[in-house]
C-alpha cells in the first residue's frame, strides 16, 4: 500500500517562483524521455522543436474568476470566502457554491459585502467547507465578483492586493474562455500566440477541454495511506466534437499531449476500457497514482508540483509501470524523482509561476 511519505522531496524555498517568466514562453522546459530514461533541457519557446505533426495538444480552457471575496457577518466580524465549486441554482435562481471560509461559518449566518448589493447565506456545513447561497443569479454574481473579488493565488505566492489588475492578467492562460476556476491550470501559462502559431505551422493540432480547478486539484493529501484519500469534485466537459476529433487522431496513430494535470484528469475520466474517449459533462473525482494505467494520455506538459500532492502522484504514475517498464517504489527513486533532483540542482523555478516539463 502506497504511503504519503513516499511522495516527498526537499525544496529550497528560494526556488518557489514569485513572478511569472516574461515573456511567458521564456521559462525553462525539462524534457523527460520515458523510453530512454533521459533528461534534457530547453526553453518552453522551443516546444515546437520537440513536438511533431504526430502530436496533438489538448488544453484546459477554464478561466480563473476573482474567487476570493471579503465580507463581514451581521455582527461585524470579518469573513474571507474562497469559492471552490459551483453547486448550481436554487429554485429561485440564486447561485450556490461550495467554499472555504475564514473563520468557519454556522448554518444560517449571513455575509454582507461592502460597496456591493451582494449578500450570501451559509446554507450547509461540512468539516471544512461551507455551502453558500448568494442573493443573485449567475451573470449578476459574476459581475459583482469582477468588481469586488480578488484573484485566488496560492499561499506560497506573495503578491500585494493593490496589484490585482496585473495579477488577473498574469494568473490566467491566454486562451482562457469559460469562467469558473479557483486556480489557474498553470501548465498553460507558458503558451504564447507566437508559440501556438509555430506549433500549428508544424502540424501540431490544438484542442480544448474544460475543468474548473478547485479543491480536487489543490487540497493537500491528508491520509498517510494514499488509497484512503478522496479528491473533491471538479466540474469538467469534453464536448462530442472534440471527443470525435481526438479519437480519430489516435486511430491515425497520433499521440495526445495533455497540457496540465487538469486536462489529464478530464481525458482519463472520459476514456473507456477500450481507450476511446466518450463525450461527458459533469463532476470528476478521479485520483491518479501508481500503478494507474493511462488510457488516453500519451504525453504530458506540466509544472513542478508540491511535495505529497495528488499532482505529484499523477506524474509519478505516468513514468512508472504499467506505463513504463519500471515499477514505482518511491518518488525519489523514480524517473520523475530524478528529474526533480536535477531541477533543484540546476535552480529551476517551482510551482505555479515556475518552469515546466514535458514527459514524452
Amino acid at each position: 500500500m502506497l504511503q504519503l511519505s513516499q511522495f516527498t522531496y526537499p525544496l529550497p524555498p528560494e526556488l518557489i517562483a514569485q513572478i511569472p517568466a516574461e515573456p511567458r514562453d521564456s521559462s525553462r522546459l525539462m524534457v523527460i524521455d520515458r523510453t530512454t530514461q533521459t533528461l534534457s533541457h530547453k526553453r518552453f519557446s522551443q516546444l515546437d522543436q520537440i513536438l511533431t505533426a504526430n502530436h496533438v495538444l489538448v488544453r484546459n480552457n477554464t478561466k480563473v474568476i476573482p474567487a476570493r471575496i471579503l465580507g463581514h457577518k451581521t455582527t461585524g466580524g470579518a469573513v474571507e470566502i474562497l469559492l471552490t465549486h459551483r453547486l448550481g441554482l436554487t429554485a429561485a435562481g440564486h447561485e450556490r457554491w461550495e467554499c472555504l471560509t475564514k473563520p468557519g461559518l454556522k448554518a444560517g449566518q449571513i455575509i454582507q459585502f461592502p460597496t456591493s448589493s451582494l449578500s450570501a447565506t451559509c446554507s450547509a456545513v461540512t468539516d471544512y467547507t461551507r455551502e453558500i447561497t448568494f442573493n443573485l443569479p449567475h451573470n449578476q454574481l459574476f459581475s459583482e465578483l469582477m468588481a469586488i473579488g480578488h484573484t485566488p493565488i496560492p499561499p506560497y505566492i506573495h503578491w500585494a492586493d493593490e496589484d490585482e489588475t496585473e495579477l488577473r492578467e498574469h494568473y490566467q492562460t491566454l486562451y482562457a474562455k469559460i469562467a469558473g476556476s479557483a486556480a489557474a491550470p498553470t501548465a498553460g501559462l507558458h503558451f504564447t500566440p507566437e508559440l501556438d502559431a509555430r506549433l500549428l505551422a508544424k502540424g501540431v493540432e490544438i484542442f480544448e477541454v474544460t475543468l474548473h480547478v478547485g479543491l480536487g486539484t489543490f487540497l493537500p493529501v491528508k491520509t498517510e495511506a494514499i488509497s484512503k484519500h478522496r479528491l473533491h469534485k471538479e466540474w469538467f466537459e469534453l464536448t462530442p466534437e472534440v471527443a470525435v476529433a481526438l479519437n480519430s487522431r489516435r486511430a491515425a496513430g497520433k499521440k495526445l499531449v495533455a497540457v496540465g494535470t487538469t486536462t489529464t484528469r478530464v481525458l482519463e475520466s472520459c476514456a473507456d476500457s477500450a481507450s476511446l474517449l466518450q463525450a461527458k459533462s459533469g463532476d470528476t473525482e478521479i485520483f491518479l497514482y501508481p500503478p494507474y494505467k493511462f488510457r488516453a494520455v500519451d504525453a504530458l506538459i506540466t509544472n513542478f508540483h508540491l511535495p505529497e500532492s495528488s499532482l505529484l502522484m499523477l506524474v509519478a504514475a505516468l513514468v512508472s509501470a504499467p506505463n513504463t517498464s519500471i515499477p514505482f517504489e518511491s518518488f525519489s527513486q523514480s524517473l520523475i524523482g530524478q528529474a526533480y533532483a536535477t531541477a533543484i540542482a540546476q535552480h529551476y523555478r517551482f510551482f505555479s509561476f515556475g518552469d515546466g516539463m514535458v514527459i514524452l
